[in-house]
């Protein structure tokens, strides 16, 4: 079972009388354990209404003073610190009191309404408000001028004791006298022993506890009546400030404006653990919240806010910084959750009978929650509680990256599945401002890290540049632009370099067309030149003429048969049948004509036959003349073009003649081709000159950041740069040549020695490869290798920078983290991650194995206070210093038997039952609180 302490509702040993807090659990519903809140601590109030400074709000009467009156002021303060989400009030009029009766404090009018009123909307106000802390700012005997001191108390003071400690810290005094406000006779020391010893005689009547503490905090500390204003450098000879546990900036002061040549003050603050902090002064409702201060409450009480400024480092965040103008503007990375919006998980809750977080093995138990801050929460518990499993379960379910190594991988799965979300068991995740539809990893992008994998994450580059260029975020996205710049330029140069390699081949075969076409055209023209023409003519000629003579002797052999066909028919014996038939002498004289027409065909036919062979005998004659001019005209030629170097059989001047009409076509397409490769090419030099701008720009960004590293870590960890480092592609390049000569060269180099791409394809033009160390015989091999083809995909390869984080030891000697003990390695790995401005959540299950206690307290446990508002972080520890010094916000203890575990406790480190349980669980448990009480004071 879950054990909360509300701390809200904690009056036990209080005389209640005075003041009872009304409980409320609506802040642990937000958020369990330590969150951040908006804190104004320094407000007037109409009790100040005789000095004529605080101002009555527009709608509220100033002629009254009854207890309506001063009823609706008191909403109307806490109505306007809400409309500017301030939830932190202190109350500081210089007067407690507006006249000289009990019922007449405007204060604790406020402080009554705020714990006990209802606000418009039917909620009550402390819902809205988490702390109201009722004081007064009283003007001391100190300086030409006195000074101005603020005094917070709980509420359970009380009124009248409130009253009555005001009145004794003034000796009588009245503070408004003439509208003048007046000092009171003790000086800041005797008020100091007063507020002491009244609190101690409290403490002994109410069984030795008060039930109420206060808080003192030095107002406006460069106004005349401040600090530093009344007693300007000797203010530590004039004034012991152990007391005091603030010092208010200025409206538009930053630390460094009031530290700046003051280092006497930082020494003095960093040795009291005071800090600053800004406040309104607010005269005003309208003026409440103008200037804040956030800071870390784990109860509303003001030993926490006393927490909150001796440890500033974790609890307290100036809430403004000045412009690159000067200008005071709210700071980029607000602590609060819900002014970041930055993804957490509020709480995550199992069920089901075979989850090993069940309560127990009733059907009705079988619901487990587990609480988270969305800063820092501490897992811890024995061996075996359930830790690791809780954090794969989470892994496994919100389906986050996996470990590489797969035994890692396998662990993680099996523990994830098995303890922590086996069978039927259900998982709900509550992601404020995530709409539960969205899938598991897109409302909570949670980073995870196991032991293990911190080690081997040293080995990983891409991954060790990853955290490097998150760790400053000025310079994120500008690393995360070029890297991308960078990506796309790599694959433009890669296309380019396979089109121009199709260009080339391209080029290459209209060269080809080309030549071919011209060489027709100038052979045709040498033809012609010999000729050609004639020669051609003649054979055209010859051909039309053996055509003719062949056509001839075709007719001539259709006029034999024709004869042959006439001898056959017997005319004569048809003209005497028909005579001897008793026909018509008309018919008779027809038959006649029929024989003299025959005689006559016969007779012509015969004269054909005889000219047609007569035409015969002259057409070859003709063809006899026209073979030897051809004959003739072809040696002439054949001369003439032996003469000009031309040789061989004649061509088909039909294909030539269509090859040389191509000639044109063939130009224009090589003109396109070479203007093609021009334009590549050109864009590929362009594309290589911008890519090497762009890694300088990558490269000046990472000085910057590894500038910042050093800076950061004051020179205890630092990063170097090795130009072209990465080499993998490179060597994969060379090893595709296939060139054992090639191989043994560049596996002989150092790797300081080993060129980069560019540098290697310089050398090849220059003629300089002796001077990367290849012999004779490798240089020309490698010329041989390298086609243009290949010279091409080496200039467009690029080796990106490798980048080595090194760890400064003991004596002063810098270490690769190649070469550090594995607790060293996850140390510096650890220390990296918790200072990257990367919002996304970071779960790290036992960093603390092998990690020494001296890297623990000067490097880790100030970068986990660093995060504080920026990023959940949720570590499962046995290290009591992570937990107890590195201010866990929220601490859950696992219990567990053979196979169930259950939360034994939760709850922030005030809580009594969860300091137990560090002290009974976790290694060091007891030293870390010694420690924490030593340097802390309580």
């Amino acid at each position: 079972m879950t054990t909360h302490h509300d701390s809200h509702t904690d009056t036990a040993g209080l005389d209640t009388a005075s003041f009872q807090r009304i409980p409320t659990n609506y802040w642990t519903t937000e958020v369990e354990g330590s969150r951040w809140f908006k804190a104004d601590l320094h407000i007037h109030t109409l009790d100040d209404l005789p000095g004529r400074r605080v101002k009555i709000p527009a709608g509220i009467k100033s002629d009254t003073r009854s207890d309506d009156w001063m009823d609706t002021y008191a909403r109307r303060v806490l109505q306007d610190a809400i409309k500017r989400n301030i939830q932190v009030l202190g109350l500081t009029p210089h007067s407690p009191i507006l006249e000289r009766s009990l019922d007449t404090s405007v204060t604790w009018k406020i402080v009554d309404q705020w714990n006990q009123g209802i606000d418009d909307d039917g909620n009550p106000f402390c819902d809205k408000i988490y702390a109201v802390f009722p004081g007064f700012e009283p003007s001391l005997n100190s300086g030409s001028s006195g000074l101005h001191l603020i005094f917070l108390f709980d509420p359970e003071i009380g009124r009248r004791d409130y009253l009555k400690l005001f009145n004794l810290i003034m000796a009588g005094t009245e503070p408004w006298q003439s509208n003048e406000l007046h000092m009171s006779s003790k000086s800041p020391a005797e008020a100091f022993r007063d507020v002491r010893q009244f609190h101690e005689q409290e403490s002994q009547k109410r069984g030795n506890y008060s039930g109420w503490n206060y808080l003192i905090l030095a107002p406006h500390i460069e106004n005349k009546k401040g600090l530093l204003g009344a007693h300007k450098s000797q203010v530590l000879s004039a004034f012991k400030p152990d007391m005091i546990a603030g010092f208010e900036l200025g409206d538009n002061k930053i630390p460094t404006d009031v530290t700046r040549n003051r280092s006497w003050l930082e020494d003095t603050m960093k040795a009291h653990r005071q800090a600053f902090f800004h406040s309104s002064d607010a005269y005003s409702t309208e003026k409440i919240g103008q200037r804040y201060t956030w800071v870390k409450l784990a109860r509303p009480r003001i030993e926490a806010l006393r927490q909150a400024f001796i440890a500033a480092d974790s609890r307290l965040r100036i809430a403004f910084e000045k412009s690159d103008s000067g200008v005071m503007c709210p700071i980029n990375d607000p602590t609060d959750i819900e002014s970041t919006k930055r993804p957490w998980l509020r709480k995550v809750t199992i069920r089901g009978m075979q989850s090993f977080f069940r309560q127990d093995h009733s059907e009705e138990h079988t619901e487990t929650t587990f609480p988270l801050n969305p800063d820092l929460t501490c897992i811890i518990g024995g061996s075996m509680t359930g830790k690791s499993a809780f954090l794969d379960g989470l892994r496994v379910h919100t389906h986050a990256v996996l470990p590489d190594d797969e035994s890692i991988r396998k662990q993680v799965e099996t523990r994830g599945r098995n303890c922590f979300a086996s069978g039927f068991t259900q998982v709900e995740l509550d992601c404020p401002g995530q709409h539960p539809s969205k899938h598991a990893r897109q409302r909570w992008p949670a980073e995870f890290f196991t032991q293990n994998e911190l080690q081997r994450l040293s080995q990983d580059q891409i991954a060790i540049q990853g955290i490097l260029k998150r760790l400053v975020s000025r310079e994120t996205q500008t690393i995360d632009e070029l890297q991308s710049d960078l990506h796309a330029k790599d694959i433009e140069l890669n296309d380019l370099a396979v089109q121009l390699d199709k260009l080339d081949r391209d080029v290459a075969d209209a060269v080809q067309a080309y030549d071919r076409a011209k060489r027709a055209k100038e052979l045709l023209e040498k033809y012609e030149e010999a000729g050609f023409t004639g020669f051609h003519q003649v054979g055209k000629t010859l051909q039309f003429w053996k055509k003719a003579n062949e056509d001839a002797h075709s007719v001539q052999s259709s006029i034999e048969n024709s004869l042959q066909l006439a001898q056959w028919i017997d005319i004569a014996k048809a003209r005497a049948l028909i005579e001897d038939l008793p026909i018509s002498q008309s018919m008779k004289e027809n038959v006649s004509n029929l024989y003299t027409h025959w005689d006559r065909i016969v007779a012509q036919i015969e004269s054909n036959k005889q000219q047609l062979s007569e035409w015969i005998q002259d057409a070859d004659h003709i063809i006899e003349e026209l073979d030897r001019s051809k004959i003739e005209r072809q040696n002439a030629m054949e001369q003439t073009l032996i003469d000009r170097g031309v040789s061989g059989l004649l061509p088909d001047i039909r294909e030539f003649g269509r090859r040389a009409a191509l000639l044109p076509v063939c130009l224009s397409t090589l003109q396109d081709v070479k203007d093609k490769w021009t334009e590549a090419n050109e864009a590929f030099t362009s594309l290589l000159a911008s890519r090497e701008e762009l890694i300088q720009k990558h490269r000046d960004s990472f000085d910057r950041v590894a500038q910042e590293i050093e800076n950061v870590f004051g020179g205890g960890i630092r990063v170097r740069r090795f130009d072209h480092g990465v080499q993998e592609n490179f060597n994969a390049f060379l090893t595709e040549l296939r060139q054992r000569g090639i191989t043994r060269w560049w596996n002989s180099l150092a790797v300081n020695e080993r060129p980069s791409p560019h540098e290697l394809v310089r050398h090849l033009d220059g003629d300089s490869l002796d001077s990367v160390y290849m012999t004779g015989p490798v240089q020309d091999t490698f010329r041989e290798c390298l086609t243009k083809s290949k010279k091409r995909k080496l200039l467009a390869l690029r080796c990106s920078d490798r980048y080595l984080l090194e760890l400064r030891l003991d004596d002063g000697q810098y270490r690769s983290i190649h070469d550090l003990s594995g607790g060293q390695r996850v140390g510096l790995l650890l220390s990296l991650l918790l200072r990257t401005t990367d919002h996304r959540p970071l779960v790290i299950d036992q960093p603390e194995d092998e990690l020494d206690n001296r890297f623990l307290f000067d490097i880790i446990l100030p970068a986990l206070k660093n995060l504080k508002g920026r990023r959940q972080v949720i570590v499962a520890t046995h290290n009591a210093n992570i937990v107890v010094n590195g201010d866990a916000d929220l601490v859950i203890e696992l219990q567990a038997t053979a196979n169930r575990g259950w939360i034994a406790s939760a709850g922030t480190i005030d809580n009594p039952l969860v300091r137990n349980a560090i002290v009974r669980t976790v290694d060091g448990g007891v030293e870390a609180f010694q420690l924490r009480q030593k340097k802390y004071g309580f």
